[in-house]
């Protein structure tokens, strides 16, 4: 029986096969898992699920921190202020009416924003196998060392 004839499910995947970054990170943008792209990223607004419920793919290890939240606010303010400067430049609105648009766009774009630029480095941690995602778990850093302890490292004496 030939390979051809087997489904692709059951042929076997090389574990360190190269995955592609592009892909991965946008299915996360699209609130999918990175890996089928097909179950959701997310058990609640934030909340990355436990594991995807269409492959099985454990999706726990992901480190985002507050990266995304940082991509967010550049992007959101380069859209705030370059519109507010426009604005304020062809019109010179009262400040109400700054405040009318342009805090509620703020929030609302945060908001729409924030999930899908989280999705995304959870599909880029994910095509780099950072974090476990490579089916290893990440080595731990040294400790450092304490005041008392560069005596060891000098027990040479000078030079």
């Amino acid at each position: 029986m030939s390979n051809s004839s087997v489904p692709a499910a059951v042929l076997p995947v090389d574990p360190l096969a190269p995955r592609k970054t592009s892909e991965a990170m946008l299915r996360g943008a699209r609130l999918r898992c990175p890996s089928c792209g097909e179950g959701p990223l997310y058990g609640s607004y934030l909340k990355v699920a436990d594991t995807c419920t269409s492959c099985g793919e454990e999706l726990h290890h992901h480190r985002a921190d507050d990266a995304p939240a940082y991509f967010t606010i550049t992007i959101v303010g380069h859209i705030v202020i370059g519109g507010v400067l426009v604005l304020e430049r062809m019109y010179a609105p009262e400040t109400w009416v700054h405040m009318v648009l342009w805090l509620p766009l703020t929030l609302l774009l945060s908001l729409a924003l924030l999930p899908v630029i989280k999705g995304a480095l959870v599909g880029l941690q994910w095509a780099f196998r950072m974090h476990g995602f490579g089916g290893a778990e990440d080595t731990p850093e040294p400790e450092p060392m304490a005041a008392g302890d560069s005596a060891s490292v000098n027990a040479g004496g000078p030079r």
